[in-house]
């Protein structure tokens, strides 16, 4: 993978439930910070939308990063002021890049 075409910074964030200092659950949760890497963020076309036979009316980017261990489903993308929920991480065949697709979200989910 070319370096040049990582050329945003973006970061992965998880959802986690807040702990008092005893450990014991708060009734409330925030997105945490997992790390800020460099990545290549791509509209999908729309040839590549409807080509799709996967959940093809909710991904709206394509994120590629080097790959990374740990990148599910149930994480979020920071970008340039855009949330971007992950629908699908997608590794390549070498282990060296993942393929995130991703639908824009609201700041608020």
């Amino acid at each position: 993978m070319r370096a040049g075409s990582l050329r945003h910074r973006v970061t992965i964030q998880r959802y986690e439930l807040v702990v008092d200092e005893y450990g014991a659950p708060l009734r409330r949760e925030s997105w945490k910070d997992v790390a800020t890497v460099w990545a290549s963020v791509d509209a999908v076309s729309g040839r590549e939308f409807f080509a799709s036979q996967q959940v093809q009316s909710e991904v709206t980017h394509k994120v590629t990063i080097r790959f990374r261990p740990g990148v599910a489903a149930d994480m979020r993308i920071v970008h340039g002021g855009k949330v971007f929920g992950i629908v699908a991480p997608l590794p390549d065949n070498r282990g060296t890049r993942l393929v995130l697709m991703c639908r824009e979200v609201s700041c608020e989910q």
